[in-house]
């Protein structure tokens, strides 16, 4: 984020000279990880493979404070060492996760317990050992790794191979030949682990999304695998992808690999490749004494790698995502002496600068709006496949395509599901710390030493070799804040090149120029906290032209279930009363410390909360308003002939811990306004109020074309009477984010509240309801204070009066629920119906599956849902999610709203 205020940071030491048993490429073998609430109870002794190139994940660690120990490396490197009294962690785990595992420490997510959690025991290296087993030493024993936090001495069986100036970075990857030292039987690696400092160490730290863990994430996250080869070993595998756009028709590929004879001797390998069931390929290359060389298999010397008709890989809502697996391997006298594999997509990504100067991506040759959220981790970087599977699914509900990842590139299995889910992926370096410390001015992060430069490069050269071959990663930023300087980007852009890198570099996420790269075509202009919707619509600042990194209206307030699992009585007492209090769950930024800004918009516009669920209802109904009015006005203005909107990030997309801040799903998965905002923007087929000059617009976000259409908008009252109708038939519009204006509303209505309610909605041919969206609205509109704009928001100087909504009738409505289930997963089917004997609506309807307890059943996926309904309108609704996720109770249907009392009926 732009301009973010420096944070308190614990002081370490900073990492030496990077040495050279630093490997500049990547495995493309990963692991399951074992998911964070099933880290074992002790280290299993991990048994590894013997074939010839297999990599086997260690499957779990015994950690324990240097403080506590006294015995010399040496000595606890050693097999048999007892390690009594040691924390269990899992096989990627820092060392404040395995002590959460390990119950050492309350719910870090309840109240401030996080804060009680002593910094100064993270103040002194920590180990980390592991025991494995090798039943034949005929093979040569490599350990593969990168994720070390911030850098560690590595011994094997008792030998040092590796110091902490060689092994330092999170990012870069490492590969040590101890196959000297690994004997048959047992063995043991131990990791001396070194504490953490983001402002120090190019590494991964916390910004202003959470409060940062009190251990600074150090220990191990990503994998530590043991690798077992021959004499000739394959790295660096990879295919490089041409397709022939816009036709699609033909694609060449060009496989590449080194080759490294690993003895003393030359010798010669045959190099063979398999491309899925079709194409294969060989090579016989000869290789001297220790030598590498690039094996090349490029479409010249092999047409079986010319595809006629390619199965084209597509984003989720543009098509089919279609993966190929590649194999390659290397024998020696007729016997595998290693195999590598990895898999890859076929598809074009261009990202050229418009006439305005901002950056539009082309997926195929296809232009595309980005449409994306600011994706982050778990607070302790624990790992879990099922939780980032379902948050992947949740993107894809609201109708994102895209993912940003400001540092915490996650590991390779997010982007094997992002590849299997066609949502697209921005990876990145972060802000605000030791990686723009050259170059952000006055904000945190310490400036680069001569040690820096080459742990920054093999960063660079490592996450590009594990990325690559990814056809849901677009880019990658080589800047956020700001843009390298000419050392940083030729360093990064040479590691980029030598990796056959495939899709655009962007110098940073925000308006900065780099001197190679030039300008990025980004916009990083706020705000952060509370605008009114009428904010995006404006050509300017954050508002909807240009592409914009990241951004959003602040707060995030999620729904009352999760607040009451994050808070206690004494905080929720006060979030509610006191906007001026400091929250700890919102940020540890002095900037974003309260709710000042958001609290008094919600009391201007909606009227002074009269307690906590009061405040929650009306939070929900802002978040809604805005979230949709920021992604509405980004659809609607990205098919403009002059200054179009090429791209959004919602900052965030999800939130790492229980947080009051930038989410539009929280830490449970739960679903809110802002939640379902986002998702009524974002519809396929999309009818849409303008908040800049009353026009209602059709946007059509699917590539084909549609025609027939009927766009009906009707204003009412808040006591239901209905003030204005108007029906506009034989609307088209083309596809690929293309839109129509349906019609204008007058600039005033006789006999119209000060608050009222528009209802839109959008019938295709045949008379199909195909676009449903309700607003409530103001005479009076939000008036926005341009001018004393700053870096996280832009004043509003008067409020729209929405308080009318306070004296809205209530109304009824029923409910029934039915439920089927097969294949561990549940469908319950709801029909809602609006039974008030009066006119009034019943606004926002909210409907949460429960089990016996009250509990919400998370996560779930809704077909709509805060739906409003006038008296006689009824809606069928599903909700689909996991049978386990209810634990065994029977399902319930818990509905409220704006103005219908809270109800709970059974939906077994």
């Amino acid at each position: 984020m732009a301009h973010r205020p420096a944070l308190p940071r614990r002081l370490t030491a900073a990492a030496g000279a990077l040495g050279l048993l630093l490997a500049l490429h990547t495995s493309s073998t990963s692991a399951t990880p074992v998911p964070a609430a099933e880290v074992p109870r002790g280290p299993a002794v991990t048994q590894i493979a013997a074939a010839p190139g297999s990599s086997t994940p260690l499957s779990g660690y015994a950690i324990q404070s240097t403080a506590k120990v006294t015995d010399s490396p040496a000595v606890v490197s050693k097999p048999g060492y007892p390690a009594s009294g040691w924390v269990p962690a899992g096989p990627r785990s820092t060392v404040l996760a395995a002590l959460l595992a390990a119950g050492t420490y309350a719910d870090p997510f309840y109240s401030t317990n996080l804060k009680k959690i002593p910094a100064a025991d993270f103040d002194v290296p920590w180990w980390y050992r592991s025991d494995f087993t090798v039943a034949d030493t005929s093979q040569r024993t490599y350990l593969d790794f990168s994720g070390v936090i911030s850098a560690a001495d590595v011994h094997v069986n008792g030998s040092l191979v590796a110091v902490k100036d060689a092994v330092v970075g999170a990012y870069t990857h490492h590969e040590l030949d101890i196959t000297e030292l690994v004997r048959a039987g047992g063995n043991t690696v131990a990791f001396r682990v070194q504490p953490n400092n983001p402002l120090k160490n190019l590494t991964m730290g916390w910004i202003d999304w959470v409060q940062p863990p009190p251990d600074e994430n150090m220990g191990i996250v990503r994998d530590v695998l043991v690798r077992r080869g021959g004499p000739v070993a394959l790295r660096d595998t990879h295919v490089i992808t041409d397709l022939d756009v816009p036709s699609l028709s033909a694609a060449e590929l060009t496989v590449k690999a080194q080759a490294r004879n690993e003895t003393a001797a030359p010798v010669t390998t045959t190099v063979s490749g398999t491309l899925g069931a079709g194409a294969a390929f060989s090579q016989v290359v000869t290789l001297a004494a220790h030598q590498t060389k690039t094996v090349t298999f490029s479409p010249a010397d092999h047409p079986q790698l010319r595809l006629q008709a390619p199965r084209v890989w597509w984003p989720a809502a543009m098509g089919q995502q279609p993966l190929y697996d590649l194999e390659v391997t290397a024998t020696v006298v007729r016997t595998v002496s290693d195999t590598a594999r990895t898999t890859f997509g076929i598809r074009d990504v261009q990202a050229p600068r418009n006439a305005d100067g901002a950056r539009q991506y082309r997926i195929n040759g296809r232009p595309l709006l980005i449409r994306a959220g600011g994706w982050s981790p778990d607070q302790f970087l624990r790992w879990d496949r099922t939780y980032a599977e379902d948050r992947i699914k949740y993107a894809l509900d609201l109708g994102l395509n895209t993912l940003r990842l400001e540092g915490h590139i996650e590991p390779d299995e997010f982007f094997d599901l992002a590849d299997r889910y066609g949502v697209l992926a921005l990876p990145g370096w972060e802000c605000c710390d030791k990686w723009e410390g050259n170059n952000n001015g006055s904000e945190a992060g310490e400036k680069w030493t001569a040690a820096d430069y080459p742990v920054a490069k093999a960063s660079m050269a490592a996450e590009a070799a594990r990325l690559r071959d990814h056809p849901s990663v677009i880019s990658f930023m080589i800047g956020s804040d700001f843009a390298p300087d000419a050392t940083i980007e030729k360093n990064y852009l040479d590691a980029l090149e030598a990796a056959d890198w495939p899709t655009p570099v962007i110098p940073a996420a925000s308006d900065k120029s780099s001197p190679i790269l030039g300008s990025s075509g980004m916009k990083m202009t706020g705000p952060y906290d509370w605008v009114p919707p009428n904010y995006w619509y404006a050509k300017r600042e954050g508002g909807a032209t240009g592409f914009n990194a990241e951004t959003s209206a602040g707060p995030g307030i999620p729904t009352l279930d999760t607040l009451r699992r994050m808070m206690s009585p004494a905080e929720l007492e006060t979030l509610w009363k006191d906007p001026s209090a400091k929250q700890y769950h919102r940020s540890p930024s002095s900037t974003f410390s309260n709710l000042k800004i958001y609290g008094e918009a919600l009391a201007g516009r909606y009227g002074t909360p009269k307690n906590l669920d009061d405040y929650v209802r009306k939070a929900q109904l802002a978040q809604y308003e805005n979230v949709r009015a920021q992604y509405e006005s980004y659809g609607r203005n990205g098919s403009d002939s002059s200054r179009p909107a090429t791209g959004v990030v919602y900052w965030m997309f999800n939130s790492g811990w229980t947080s009051l801040q930038w989410q539009l799903l929280d830490r449970h998965l739960d679903q809110g306004g802002a939640y379902f905002g986002a998702k009524k923007a974002n519809e396929p087929l999309h009818i849409q109020y303008s908040y800049d000059n009353r026009s209602v617009a059709v946007v059509n976000n699917r590539h084909a074309a549609a025609s027939g259409l009927t766009a009906r908008v009707t204003l009412f009252n808040t006591d239901g009477t209905q003030r204005y109708d108007s029906t506009v038939a034989g609307l088209a519009v083309a596809g690929d984010g293309a839109k129509t204006t349906a019609l204008t509303l007058p600039s005033s209505v006789s006999g119209l509240s000060t608050t009222y309610l528009a209802k839109l909605l959008l019938t295709d041919s045949k008379g199909k309801e195909v676009s449903r969206n309700v607003y409530w609205l103001s005479t009076e509109p939000d008036v926005l204070d341009w001018d004393n704009t700053d870096w996280y928001h832009t004043p509003t100087t008067a409020y729209a009066d929405l308080k009318g909504l306070s004296s809205m009738a209530g109304t009824t409505v029923s409910a029934t629920a039915a439920t089927t289930a097969a294949g561990g997963t549940s469908t319950t089917t709801v029909a809602v119906r609006n039974t008030g004997t009066g006119r009034t609506p019943a606004l926002l309807t909210d409907l949460h599956l429960v089990d016996e307890r009250g509990a919400p059943v998370l996560p779930v996926q809704w077909s709509d849902n805060q739906v409003s309904l006038w008296p006689g309108e009824s809606a069928t609704l599903t909700a689909v999610y996991r049978t386990a996720d209810l634990h065994g109770s029977a399902p319930r249907l818990r509905f409220s709203g704006w103005n219908i009392p809270t109800t709970t009926v059974p939906a077994g």
